[in-house]
């Protein structure tokens, strides 16, 4: 059984008292090594930003606390967490009780998880615990949506596996462009289950793929097994190889399952990143299926 596999795919009782022993680390480069990225240092800056919508707890006097827990942890750490593992820790806490009042409470939560995470992920990480919507921020108001496009209605769609080859199609002049798609669809590795998703593009290059090539390759990932943040690394890396770009930045924002989302970016540089989705004290405003 593939350490994936641990909890994933698999009946398993919630633990209704504190659990850290069923988090489960899966280790970055065993999908790395597929497409190739053997030095993603070199390759790529990014953070994977997780939001858990059923975070809580209990205070000292039994009174329920409950918020979207942010969790950012950078793509260079050597482990991901598997996301049933997430869901069932953060549950194994619900009945915990944590602190005389509601901060004192929050603080303690915020300090076990840190220190469980960190101590799976080989890793520092950014949690923040929020109780109340912050201002909405949104990083990709200016990005053209593909398949509003006119010609996306006369396109024939008809690679539904992973087929690169689709992006050295129709290739266009040199230039920048944003684009993104709310079409992105990939499936569990293990339980092969869908993810929905959107994918955000920044690519600058001396050539450019076709609009309609583009989203040709977005939708021929509707049958791929991967993990989110698989996902979003080939991407880039199939950009990346293909185009050598001065720019590029690849971000997947995939639709909450079990209470969680998973939001992936992936750049060549720091600079090039999203801000508001990988801010912890920020909760950006939300696609219409998250």
């Amino acid at each position: 059984m593939p350490l994936e596999a641990k909890v994933l795919g698999q009946n398993v009782n919630y633990p209704t008292d504190y659990c850290p022993l069923i988090l489960v680390p899966v280790p970055r480069r065993l999908n790395r090594e597929k497409y190739d990225i053997n030095d993603p240092e070199a390759l790529f800056r990014g953070y994977d930003t997780w939001h858990a919508y059923e975070a809580g707890f209990l205070t000292r006097k039994g009174l329920p606390v409950c918020g979207v827990l942010k969790i950012v942890y950078p793509a260079n750490s050597p482990n991901l967490v598997e996301s049933k593992s997430l869901k069932l820790y953060l549950n194994s806490l619900n009945m915990t009780r944590l602190g005389d009042d509601v901060p004192s409470g929050i603080e303690s939560f915020v300090k076990i998880v840190k220190s469980d995470l960190e101590q799976i992920l080989e890793t520092r990480i950014d949690i923040v615990f929020h109780t109340q919507e912050t201002v909405p921020e949104y990083d990709f108001d200016n990005y053209a949506i593909l398949e509003k496009l006119p010609e996306a209605a006369q396109t024939t769609f008809s690679e539904y596996t992973e087929t690169p080859e689709l992006l050295a199609e129709n290739m266009c002049q040199g230039g920048e462009i944003k684009v993104g798609s709310h079409l992105l669809r990939s499936n569990c590795k293990i339980t092969k289950q869908p993810d929905w998703g959107s994918v955000f593009i920044r690519l600058k290059a001396e050539r450019l793929p076709a609009p309609m090539s583009l989203l040709r390759y977005i939708v021929s990932l509707r049958a791929e097994n991967h993990f989110h943040e698989e996902i979003c690394e080939m991407i880039y890396k199939r950009l990346h190889d293909l185009f050598q770009p001065e720019i590029l930045s690849v971000s997947c924002l995939y639709t909450r399952r079990g209470g969680i989302d998973i939001c992936p970016s992936r750049a060549n540089r720091v600079e090039y990143l999203p801000e508001a989705i990988h801010d912890p004290e920020v909760l950006s405003r939300r696609l219409l299926r998250q």
